[in-house]
C-alpha cells in the first residue's frame, strides 16, 4: 500500500466502528461532567473546580458535535484507505489465485482488520496464510474446519465460534476462537475461500462480516476477469494455429516446383532455397509462443519474398522497409506482416512491371505500435477492401479476389489484434483502383492483455 493511504488515516481497522466509540466515550463524559456539575453547583463547590468542569464539558459537547454533524473529512479518509487496499489488493491476483497473490492478499488484509490470522484457500488446500496461525497452515495444507468446506461447497459465507482443528506442528488439538468464512466463486462455482480468525467471539461483529463479504466479492471480481482474459488469450492463440494450418497449398507446390526447377539450373541456389524454405516452415509451425519480436516477423516476412522472387523474377518484387529505431525488439504477435505481404504478391501484382512493397513499423514510446504494408499493385474498390476486415465474410465471395484466401486471412488477423490489444486496436485497408493498397495495423499497448 502506498504511503498516502497510510498517512490518511488515524485509525486502524473498523472505522465506522472507531467514530462510534469516540462518540459513545464524548456522550458519557459529557453526561457525567452535567451530573457532577449539578452536584458541584448544588454542594456549593469552589469556582475553580466548577470552571474546569464547563470547560472540559465544552470540551467534550464539541468533538461529539463535530463527529455527529461533520463526520464527512473523517469518514472520506477511511473510504480512501479502503479504495487503496482494494486497487492493491487487485494488483496482487492479477495472475489469478497463485501462492504469491494470496499471500500479499493475506499479509495486507490482516492489517485492515481485526482478525488475528487471514488464509486464502482453493477448494482443498491452504495457498496462503498470515498471522498466529501461519505456522500451523503452511501452503499445500490441506483445509482443516468444516464451516470452511461448507463455506465453498454451498457458496455462503460463513462466521463461527469454538473452532477445533489438529496442529500439524504439535499434533495437539488447537482451537479458533472464532472466525469468518467468505467463499470465492467464479461463475457460480466457488474456487477457494478467504478466512479470517479472531482472538474473541465478540470480534465478530457486523463491520467485520461485512469487510470479510466485500474483500471476497471483490477478490471474486478480479478472479472472474482473470478468467474472461485467459479465454481471449486461448482463443487467439485457437485462431494463430487456424491461420498457420491455411498455409496457402499454391504457395507450397509452386515454391516446391521452382526449387525443383532449379536443381538443374542452378544447383547451389536451390540448395539454398531448399535450406530457407525449411527455415520457413519451421518457423510457421512453432507455435512456443504468441508474440514474437518484430525483427523475427520480418525475417520471416523476407523468407517469403525470397521464394516469390526465385518464381517470379528478382525484378518483379522489390521491397523497402521502414523500421523504427527500437522497433525491432518490439513484441507482436506472429502472423501480422508476412500474411498482408502475401496478400499484395497474390493479388496486386500486374501481369507486367515491378511490385514495389515498403513495410513501416513505426512506434509511440510506450503506447501503441503502427504497422503499414503499401503496394502499388493494381488495387480493389472501396467495397472489396472494406471487406478484407469485416468480422464476417460472405461465403459467396469466397472466390473472388481479394475476397476468398485473403479476406480469411485478413479477417483472422483483425481477430487475434482485438483480443490480444483490446477494442482501440484497429485494422483498416485503404486502396484506389489502379494505384494501390495500404493496409494499417495500429496495436494499442495500453489496452493489451499482456500490459
Amino acid at each position: 500500500m502506498s504511503e498516502k493511504a497510510w498517512d490518511t488515516t488515524a485509525a486502524g481497522a473498523g472505522g465506522a466502528e472507531t467514530l462510534r466509540i469516540i462518540s459513545s466515550i464524548c456522550l458519557l463524559c459529557a453526561v457525567g461532567l452535567v451530573a457532577y456539575l449539578t452536584y458541584a453547583f448544588i454542594s456549593g463547590v469552589d469556582i475553580v473546580s466548577l470552571l474546569v468542569g464547563l470547560a472540559l464539558l465544552a470540551v467534550f459537547g464539541a468533538i461529539f458535535t463535530y463527529l455527529m454533524v461533520s463526520p464527512g473529512p473523517l469518514r472520506s479518509r477511511y473510504t480512501e484507505r479502503s479504495l487503496a487496499v482494494a486497487s492493491d489488493m487487485l494488483e496482487d491476483i492479477r495472475d489469478g489465485l497463485t501462492h504469491e497473490g494470496a499471500l500479499a492478499i493475506c499479509q495486507r488484509l490482516i492489517l485492515e482488520t481485526h482478525a488475528m490470522t487471514v488464509a486464502v484457500t482453493d477448494t482443498e488446500n491452504v495457498l496462503a496464510c498470515a498471522g498466529d496461525f501461519e505456522a500451523d497452515f503452511p501452503p499445500g495444507s490441506p483445509i482443516h474446519t468444516p464451516v470452511t468446506r461448507y463455506a465453498i461447497k454451498h457458496g455462503i459465507a460463513q462466521s463461527f465460534t469454538h473452532g477445533v482443528y489438529l496442529s500439524p506442528v504439535t499434533g495437539e488439538e488447537c482451537e479458533i476462537p472464532a472466525g469468518i468464512v467468505a467463499p470465492l466463486r467464479v461463475r457460480d462455482t466457488s474456487i477457494g475461500a478467504l478466512k479470517f480468525y479472531f482472538h474473541h467471539a465478540r470480534d465478530v461483529d457486523r463491520t467485520q462480516y461485512a469487510l470479510a463479504s466485500g474483500y471476497a466479492e471483490l477478490i471474486s471480481t478480479q478472479l472472474a476477469i482473470h478468467e474472461l482474459e485467459q479465454q481471449d488469450e486461448l482463443v487467439a492463440r485457437a485462431e494463430l494455429r487456424a491461420l498457420q494450418a491455411q498455409i496457402n497449398p499454391h504457395f507450397l507446390f509452386n515454391t516446391l516446383n521452382t526449387i525443383a526447377a532449379l536443381t538443374r539450373t542452378e544447383p547451389l541456389r536451390a540448395r539454398e532455397l531448399l535450406r530457407e524454405f525449411a527455415s520457413f516452415y519451421r518457423a510457421t509451425l512453432d507455435t512456443s509462443g504468441s508474440l514474437i519480436p518484430v525483427s523475427r516477423e520480418l525475417a520471416q516476412t523476407k523468407r517469403y519474398l525470397l521464394f516469390e522472387k526465385a518464381r517470379f523474377g528478382e525484378g518483379r518484387i522489390i521491397e523497402e522497409t521502414d523500421i523504427a529505431d527500437g522497433a525491432e525488439n518490439a513484441l507482436v504477435p506472429a502472423f501480422v506482416i508476412q500474411p498482408l505481404v502475401e496478400n499484395a504478391v497474390r493479388h496486386a501484382m500486374r501481369d507486367e512491371g515491378p511490385l514495389h512493397i515498403r513495410i513501416s513499423v513505426q512506434t509511440t514510446g510506450d503506447d501503441a505500435i503502427d504497422i503499414e504494408v503499401v503496394d502499388d499493385g493494381v488495387g480493389m474498390d472501396e467495397e472489396t477492401a472494406n471487406r478484407l476486415f469485416a468480422r464476417t465474410l460472405d461465403p459467396a465471395l469466397a472466390d473472388q479476389s481479394q475476397g476468398g484466401g485473403a479476406g480469411i486471412a485478413m479477417h483472422n488477423i483483425h481477430e487475434r489484434i482485438k483480443r490480444f490489444y483490446g477494442p482501440r486496436s484497429t485494422a483498416r485497408a485503404l486502396s484506389t483502383p489502379g494505384s494501390g493498397t495500404t493496409v494499417s495495423l495500429h496495436l494499442d499497448l495500453r489496452g493489451s492483455i499482456f500490459a
